[in-house]
């Protein structure tokens, strides 16, 4: 094949939240079309086997995403060890549930902390290398950024927070060549969502949802449609194509939210989650570390 078909050939990728789910699957599709991967997350062992299971060179580095030093020391260790990065996906990201008035303020920080300010922080740490090579950043973002969730308020305000991170950066670092892209995405068969699940507060938010935006995609099938937005270093990417549609009615939004929750929300009392998934978890733990 030539370089235009296989534009990500030989080029350094770094992704962040790679132990498992999306990152996981991210960086296994971005190894099929020939990238060197840089993994960046917490979990030292499982982002190992990743590595370890990729069909081109990757390394891993366990580092804290909302450190400000670690994350610029990956940054240069990866430019030395496996070359200039051109693609940066920011996939970390955590959350947890429940009446913001029950919720863990350390663990409501948090979110915000690895979701917002450790998406930012991995632009700062790789953004001279993405200027060099006229590279491209993808960031993940969320349904949640369109239209914020009763009982989700760390979540939906760290991903409107990215949204608007996004533009901004956009608009800043687009003369300088650099191509930055927003995904918005619905639920996805990862174990974020599988413990979400468990808990009565987020399944009864997600039961109430039209039948479209409650189902569930194959992690690897949205997987596939990022990879493919790198590649054509597109701006936007929405995952089902429906969400695409929301943007054209988001400012009606809070009011129908509002109008939901009165009926839905009031007939039980709800409790906290705590984080959810193994990801969330490990990142809680980190905090505590701190």
């Amino acid at each position: 094949m030539t370089n235009h078909q296989r534009p990500l050939e030989g080029r350094v990728a770094v992704v962040t939240g790679a132990a498992r789910g999306l990152g996981e699957s991210i960086a296994r599709h971005l190894a099929q079309r020939g990238a060197r991967l840089a993994l960046v997350g917490l979990e030292e062992e499982e982002l190992a086997t990743v590595a370890a299971s990729l069909p081109t060179t990757a390394m891993h580095w366990s580092v804290d995403v909302t450190d400000d030093e670690a994350m610029g020391r990956v940054a240069d260790e990866v430019s030395h060890s496996l070359g200039t990065p051109s693609v940066v996906v920011a996939n970390a990201g955590i959350a947890e549930g429940g009446p913001f008035a029950a919720s863990d303020p350390a663990l409501w920080r948090r979110v915000i902390e690895v979701n917002l300010i450790g998406s930012a922080i991995t632009l700062r740490a790789f953004l001279p290398s993405l200027t060099a090579t006229h590279g491209y950043y993808l960031q993940i973002a969320s349904l949640a950024s369109m239209g914020a969730s009763p009982m989700m308020s760390a979540y939906c305000a760290s991903k409107a927070g990215v949204e608007s991170f996004v533009h901004a950066m956009r608009a800043e670092l687009g003369p300088q060549g650099v191509g930055v892209g927003i995904a918005y995405l619905n639920w996805m068969d990862t174990d974020m969502i599988r413990d979400a699940d468990q808990h009565a507060v987020l399944r009864e938010l997600r039961a109430h949802m039209p039948k479209p935006a409650r189902k569930i995609y194959p992690v690897d099938t949205v997987a596939v449609r990022l990879v493919a937005t790198v590649e054509q270093r597109s701006s936007a990417v929405y995952f089902p194509a429906w969400l695409r549609s929301v943007q054209v009615v988001r400012a009606a939004l809070p009011g129908l939210v509002t109008r939901f929750a009165r009926r839905a929300l009031t007939r039980s009392p709800f409790t906290a989650t705590g984080p959810l998934g193994a990801g969330g978890r490990a990142a809680a733990i980190r905090s505590d570390a701190i």
